[in-house]
């Protein structure tokens, strides 16, 4: 059997798009994926769905614990056995690979068993933490020489191991896993001539929502971390680049908007965009219904698309049927707005309308100058679609023929949030705002709360937002 091949992939240090372009990219071909549990579960979705997911940090207590009680060891061995197995293995790992994460010993392990591997840099938390909190670790004039330490000594390391009085000297001073020895690490620095009024900052859940940062000297960052509950994963930064942060943090200062939509995220919007979707697009587990109409889809006169999901799998299940685009010859398609369109021509499809106003009312409105009395209309839609839409085309006489092409969930990970840290939460549909409301209740009065959609601003005028 040919051996697989092994990745080490830096996933960053927080939010799952900080990991690279080419990261992903080898994600995507992955047949077993083993993942640090520090890593943001929402990486995962870039595997294929048949991969194998294994949490790292469960290993000891799961099937693949053989009698190996050291958590490495287990990572080590089931790395090789999987490549072993032919599978192509990504071992995703927090931030970059070679700063702090234990590379030498699985690099050690693919050596011994001759495993074809190769290493792929992430986002480190030292690097993501500096522009995160905004605080540069060298600045002309200020500081030309950066350290990168470890706050936590190896177990098989004398104590003393961190040599102070050489690092002290250095301009930039960055901490990994430091929080828990915050108050000895201090002193030392203070004993090996770092002045008490040194500026320092922690940094914890670093491009995260719940994203702190702590700024003080080193005479009373310790009881500032305590007072705000500051927890790992954090990063420590000491020095004068540290006064730079009352400057330059724009995360602190920024706008903070939550956007519940599953659509793509608008990165040069005011305020900083936290996407997390209220929905989730799944398949339906039984397809007979659409494929008998697509069978007979010439009998239609227009097909509406109302989003770019009914569009993928419209065509998903018409390519399935081993038809093409060709079979659309002489039907008029309608998409309600720019990127249900912008689907469309992925299939080789320019709409025929597409509404300047991107809402079913801008849809009514417009096609009601096509004379759709007495068409057929095909209308591919979620399981939970508004039925509003179905009957104002049967107002204008049209015979709508309504046909279920996906399911609109609430996704079963949805993380815990402190809604008093948003600024403004936009919602996109009416299935956005049940969900919100089921997982996380009302919403503070300091909270604005837009929609999208007179639609969507009912059903938000319901729940009394």
């Amino acid at each position: 059997m040919k051996t697989g091949k092994v990745y080490l992939v830096g996933a960053g240090p927080g939010e799952h798009d900080l990991i690279t372009l080419k990261g992903m990219k080898i994600l995507q071909q992955a047949d077993v994926v083993i993942y640090d549990y520090l890593v943001d579960r929402s990486i995962l979705k870039y595997a294929k769905p048949e991969s194998e997911i294994i949490c790292a940090d469960e290993l000891s207590s799961g099937i693949y614990n053989n009698g190996f009680t050291k958590r490495q060891d287990l990572i080590n061995r089931l790395m090789v056995k999987k490549a072993k197995e032919g599978k192509n293995v990504v071992r995703l790992k927090n931030g970059d690979p070679f700063i702090f994460g234990r590379a030498n010993e699985e690099l050690g392990t693919l050596v011994k068993n001759k495993i074809e591997f190769s290493v792929i840099p992430g986002v480190s938390a030292v690097n993501a933490g500096s522009c995160f909190s905004g605080i540069p670790l060298t600045v002309r004039g200020i500081s030309s020489s950066v350290v990168i330490t470890t706050g936590h000594e190896a177990e098989e390391k004398n104590k003393g191991f961190v040599d102070w009085n050489k690092i002290a000297n250095i301009d930039t001073i960055v901490l990994y896993m430091a929080v828990e020895n915050l108050s000895y690490i201090v002193q030392k620095l203070i004993a090996a001539g770092l002045k008490k009024t040194m500026p320092i900052a922690v940094i914890s859940n670093i491009s995260k929502i719940c994203q702190k940062s702590i700024v003080g000297t080193l005479k009373d960052i310790v009881k500032k971390v305590e007072k705000e509950k500051i927890s790992p994963p954090a990063i420590v930064i000491i020095g004068d680049v540290v006064k730079k942060e009352k400057r330059f943090n724009w995360f602190r200062r920024a706008k903070k908007i939550l956007f519940t939509g599953i659509s793509s995220e608008r990165f040069f919007k005011k305020g900083i965009i936290f996407h997390i979707p209220m929905i989730e697009i799944r398949p339906l587990d039984d397809y007979t219904e659409m494929d008998n109409w697509i069978k007979k889809i010439s009998i239609f006169d227009w097909i509406v698309f109302t989003s770019r999901f009914g569009v993928y799998y419209f065509f998903d299940r018409l390519f399935r049927l081993g038809y093409d685009s060709r079979i659309l010859s002489g039907i008029k398609i309608a998409a309600i707005g720019s990127s249900t369109a912008n689907k469309l021509k992925e299939y080789g499809i320019i709409a025929d309308l597409v509404p300047i106003n991107e809402c079913s009312d801008g849809l009514i409105q417009e096609i009601k100058s096509k004379n759709i009395k007495g068409k057929k209309i095909f209308l591919p839609r979620s399981d939970i679609a508004d039925k509003g839409l179905t009957e104002r085309l049967r107002d204008l006489e049209a015979e709508v023929y309504p046909c279920v092409a996906y399911k609109n969930v609430m996704p079963d990970d949805l993380p815990d949030i402190d809604l008093n840290f948003f600024d403004e939460i936009i919602f996109t549909s009416p299935s956005t705002v049940r969900n919100f409301i089921k997982r996380y209740g009302k919403i503070p009065k300091k909270v604005k709360i837009r929609s999208i959609g007179w639609v969507t601003q009912k059903e938000i005028e319901k729940w009394k937002l």
